[in-house]
């Protein structure tokens, strides 16, 4: 098969969150399983040179027309990137929004970036048979396909497939963008691209995309309910026949503590003397004191009301004074940042705080904390949960979403991964962390636990085969 992933972001070149992730794993597990996989992503400022193979691409903007180029840089892992030039659009300080508000012309960037995409397609001897296009930013480009290139018999076997990485991030904008997008008034109504008066970019993929995926199955369940749907529940029920939750794998050449760089001490299910190590060195990098008695909580996220920081400011002077210490790294809201420094400030030897993203303090926090909590109100997959399970650190969950479905309750003696809880109050969350630190005291059962995590297997390969299964069925159609 030849796929084609179009996507706002992408690592080595560029990421925010779970997408980047994502499409810098997926297409080299699909190329590893012999087939033709291209990845085409904006070019942003810092990406690398490269060589322009499409010097000049016209894309129709409204009544006008922009010029881009295309580049192909060096190739990672055997996979060709394409990376869509137009420095008006994308030489900026940040990929969507700057001092917490979107960039104001998102809506013309990312039309730009879909439509650009299409006309590199074109540009091949063969079209792809797949275009998997991910969350709104890429969202028209069905649309387009559907509409402006229904006539074009380059593209008569060409199928598109989206995937909703995380629904509350829907790109709306006012009417008035249909037509600087170049798409036609007739589309604002209820059934297409119309949401609640505004111009819904999701809403449009969702209706006009050939396939639908999300990121894993109990997600692809809450999104058609008014409790996760955002508003668009309604649209994906009509649709509830073609989504599919395919649960995201993790890059273990990346997340492995056998082979982890960035940690103080490798270690394995054979030889957890490492793990000890790594504990010792996430204390002391965070001036806090080293007890073995006591267990290490970690959490590396958003800090916002999605991850649960409203029940954790209410339940964190319980869980120290139950003798259970905390390391927190992760960006985010200021009332939470102010927040977690009071709280180092108040337990300085007990609460470890970063208000920074630092990929090495990550890794070393997954290395050495003894448990991870994720108390997210919703959580699409969740991808340290897995990380956690690979290091030998318990998940402590929210059942909701990936979390949901990646960790099961722990019972005496060799069932489950982790501990869970259902209710999205702070009563329950502080009970389940109370579960785990029992357990925790129990050295011959939390070894036994911890073993059985790092056992779980939640590599690229298992959903690169979902995702090959769904793609055949397109083209079968």
């Amino acid at each position: 098969m030849r796929i084609m992933y179009v996507s706002s972001e992408g690592v080595p070149f560029s990421k925010t969150g779970g997408l980047g992730d994502v499409v810098g794993s997926l297409p080299k597990s699909v190329k590893k399983l012999g087939h033709e996989v291209a990845i085409v992503l904006p070019r942003y400022r810092g990406n690398p040179e490269g060589k322009a193979i499409i010097p000049s691409l016209t894309v129709p903007m409204g009544r006008s027309f922009k010029f881009g180029s295309v580049i192909e840089p060096e190739r990672s892992g055997n996979v060709n990137y394409f990376l869509v030039d137009y420095p008006p659009y994308f030489d900026r300080e940040a990929l969507y929004r700057v001092s917490n508000q979107d960039y104001p012309d998102n809506a013309e960037r990312f039309a730009f970036f879909s439509w650009a995409a299409i006309e590199l397609a074109k540009r091949a001897t063969r079209a792809p048979e797949i275009i998997h296009c991910n969350d709104w930013q890429t969202a028209l480009l069905p649309v387009y396909l559907k509409l402006q290139y229904a006539q074009d018999p380059f593209f008569a076997r060409t199928r598109t497939l989206l995937t909703i990485h995380n629904q509350a991030f829907q790109g709306i904008f006012p009417r008035a963008v249909l037509s600087p997008v170049s798409l036609p008034d007739s589309l604002f109504n209820t059934d297409q691209l119309e949401f609640y008066g505004n111009v819904n970019f999701l809403k449009a993929g969702i209706v006009f995309a050939d396939k639908l995926t999300t990121v894993s199955q109990k997600y692809s369940q809450e999104i058609q309910t008014p409790e996760f749907g955002f508003g668009l529940e309604g649209v994906l029920r009509k649709r509830t026949r073609d989504l599919t939750g395919i649960m995201n794998g993790v890059d273990y050449s990346m997340w492995d503590p056998l082979t982890d760089t960035r940690i103080a001490a490798n270690y394995s299910p054979e030889n957890l003397e490492g793990k000890r190590l790594c504990k010792r060195d996430v204390l002391r990098e965070f001036g806090m004191e080293d007890s073995p008695a006591r267990p290490l909580i970690g959490m590396i996220s958003r800090l916002a009301d999605q991850k649960g920081f409203d029940l954790l400011s209410i339940t964190a002077d319980a869980i120290v004074g139950d003798g259970v210490s905390l390391v927190i790294l992760g960006t985010g809201e200021e009332r939470y940042c102010r927040y977690l420094l009071d709280l180092h400030q108040k337990y300085p030897l007990y609460v470890g705080v970063k208000i920074v993203y630092d990929d090495r303090l990550a890794h070393k926090i997954e290395a050495g904390a003894d448990m991870f909590l994720m108390p997210s109100r919703f959580e699409p997959c969740g991808l340290n949960q897995i990380y956690s399970l690979k290091y030998g650190t318990v998940p402590i969950v929210r059942a909701t979403g990936g979390l949901d479905d990646t960790i099961t309750e722990y019972a005496e003696p060799s069932k489950g991964n982790g501990f869970k809880f259902s209710r999205y109050v702070p009563e329950d969350l502080l009970e389940a962390v109370r579960r785990a630190a029992e357990v925790y005291r129990n050295q011959q059962a939390w070894l036994s636990l911890m073993k059985r995590c790092m056992g779980y297997d939640y590599s690229w390969t298992r959903s690169a085969e979902k995702y090959l299964a769904l793609y055949q069925s397109l083209i079968a159609t």
